[in-house]
């Protein structure tokens, strides 16, 4: 009985020997399996998004763009709206001539639209797009072709970049983990762009256009690289004198006025370059007013001080992004200008366009680009004024503008101006030093000029309503002493404030005074600007330039 009962136990424990030993094996598979890394290729198409026939996705360094490229033939076109956003903005498209224009330092140049694909420039369905070839030969890039789906991986950022270098053969996954599906391989020694670091894994991009995850095990710690570039383009040179710039601007309207530059002077020290206001834009075909003198540069080249003839924009009547969008009108601008300062013997132009819209900005700076290259073919130096940075005057893109003119100028004063709902400050000490420091943030300090005001507002309150109006410094002394007004030093704006008190009104004044202009020029050798202007001659009381002059070195 026992023996034949140990006969049955015997298959009952070899099945469950094998139902255990198959447990095991499976729990250990799946262990195995939990840890072996996926090498499973992500489909691209999912990845990067489909490209339709003809076209090409478009990848700018780390990101993955909505735009795609145009295929003619064998010839990949990029849209100009992408390369004029991410890689080169001078590419300026004149839609009534139907061309591309590219300002050089030296020239002008012209290309061509073509509704065919068979050019720099295809013009497809009213959309501009430029040839790689084209965009290569002015902008600093290294282009990566890739298919399945047809894509262009462009690099064009080659200064502080954070990459790190792989340290072994590994993969790029979609997602930060094992299992996640690879992307593209990678070979020990290659250079990834570092994006950010995260527990175990970084997010990094590849030179050819994958962006996701490696282990950190696998790469070295970040570095910034400035990667060495044969790339050759034409640079920029630029006029600017080696002493300080002492610029005042002279309001001239008629040309009888330019007989009264001797007396506007006569008291004037210190300064070496004046602006008289020569020009301004009479129609939108660019046609401009003229009452240059060439007996004022004259007089004032023999007290030692260039002349900058100066065009605003001020014509009521006159729309500035009508007349700025055409080539023709820029052109003729341009040609008035420069014969202008043969004739008369100009130093320099000074724009003072104010108030642009933002649809003006890039036909703005078109116009700086074209008058850059007629001015230093005449050996003048070129100035433009600009209000004191705001996010709403963006769009005068002071970073382009340094890198075309010769001096960028802030305007440091209209904080409160007429309109202005409440009292206060024309160029309260504070602004004007952070409109320096945002500035200094798109132009170098060595190009950039510092205009101060020489007058003040005086602001008027009767009944709830607010008015003011601008006098200079004497008016403003003699408005003090008549009304027996006590000022006092007020350190949070750098200035003397007063307020007095008639039958039926308040009156409130900061003063731009001597200790006013005194810590405001301070601000000059402070940054290490290139100088200092006023506005505007004739405002000014006869001891203010000794002031300017002794603060300004």
């Amino acid at each position: 009985m026992k023996k034949r009962m140990k006969k049955q136990y015997i298959p009952v424990i070899v099945v469950c020997g094998l139902i255990l030993l198959l447990t095991v094996i499976g729990l250990g598979a799946q262990v195995v399996m939990k840890y072996i890394p996926t090498r499973e290729h992500m489909d691209l198409t999912e990845y990067y998004g489909t490209a339709q026939e003809g076209e090409a996705i478009v990848v700018l360094g780390t990101d993955i763009m909505e735009e795609r490229a145009q295929i003619s033939g064998d010839q990949l076109y990029l849209p100009l709206n992408l390369v004029n956003t991410y890689l080169n903005q001078r590419y300026y498209w004149d839609a009534a001539n139907q061309q591309i224009l590219y300002a050089t330092p030296s020239e002008l140049q012209y290309y061509p639209a073509s509704g065919n694909g068979d050019s720099d420039v295809w013009l497809k369905d009213g959309n501009v797009y430029l040839s790689l070839p084209f965009v290569q030969k002015y902008t600093d890039l290294d282009v990566y072709m890739s298919e399945n789906p047809s894509r262009v991986a462009i690099q064009y950022q080659f200064s502080d970049v954070n990459t790190v270098q792989a340290e072994k053969d590994t993969y790029v996954r979609y997602r930060g983990g094992i299992k996640s599906p690879v992307l593209t391989e990678v070979k020990k020694g290659d250079t990834l762009i570092y994006m950010e670091g995260l527990e175990e894994w970084a997010q990094v991009a590849t030179m050819d256009g994958y962006v996701g995850y490696v282990w950190k095990t696998d790469i070295s710690e970040p570095s910034v690289t400035e990667f060495s570039r044969d790339f050759q383009k034409e640079e920029y040179t630029y006029l600017t004198s080696e002493e300080p710039v002492n610029l005042s601007w002279h309001q001239v309207t008629t040309q009888e006025a330019n007989a009264y530059f001797a007396d506007a002077t006569a008291n004037v020290s210190g300064v070496n370059v004046i602006s008289p206001t020569w020009f301004y834009l009479q129609d939108t075909a660019g046609n401009i007013a003229d009452i240059s003198s060439a007996e004022y540069v004259n007089a004032a080249h023999e007290k030692g001080m260039q002349v900058w003839g100066l065009i605003d924009n001020f014509t009521a009547d006159v729309s500035t992004t009508e007349t700025l969008s055409q080539l023709s009108s820029r052109q003729n601008i341009i040609s008035q200008l420069m014969a202008a300062a043969q004739n008369v013997g100009l130093d320099g132009i000074n724009v003072d366009f104010e108030t642009l819209s933002e649809d003006a900005g890039p036909h703005f700076l078109e116009f700086l680009r074209e008058l850059s290259i007629e001015c230093h073919k005449n050996n003048l130096v070129l100035s433009v004024d600009n209000p004191v940075p705001e996010d709403f005057t963006s769009h005068y893109d002071r970073r382009e503008q340094g890198q075309v003119v010769d001096y960028v100028i802030i305007m440091g004063y209209d904080e409160h101006y007429v309109g202005s709902t409440e009292a206060g400050s024309v160029a309260s000490l504070p602004w004007v030093e952070k409109g320096v420091q945002d500035t200094l943030a798109e132009v170098p300090a060595e190009r950039t000029i510092l205009a101060i005001p020489f007058y003040t507002r005086l602001w008027k309150t009767t009944g709830g309503a607010l008015t003011s109006e601008a006098i200079g410094m004497d008016q403003a002394q003699q408005v003090i002493t008549e009304n027996n007004v006590q000022t006092v030093w007020d350190g949070s704006v750098g200035q003397n404030y007063g307020t007095y008190e008639t039958q039926d009104s308040t009156y409130e004044i900061w003063l731009e005074d001597a200790q006013s202009i005194a810590e405001k020029v301070k601000l000059i050798p402070k940054y290490e600007l290139a100088g200092v202007a006023q506005w505007k001659l004739g405002f000014e009381n006869s001891s203010i330039w000794q002031v300017i002059s002794e603060n300004l070195q």
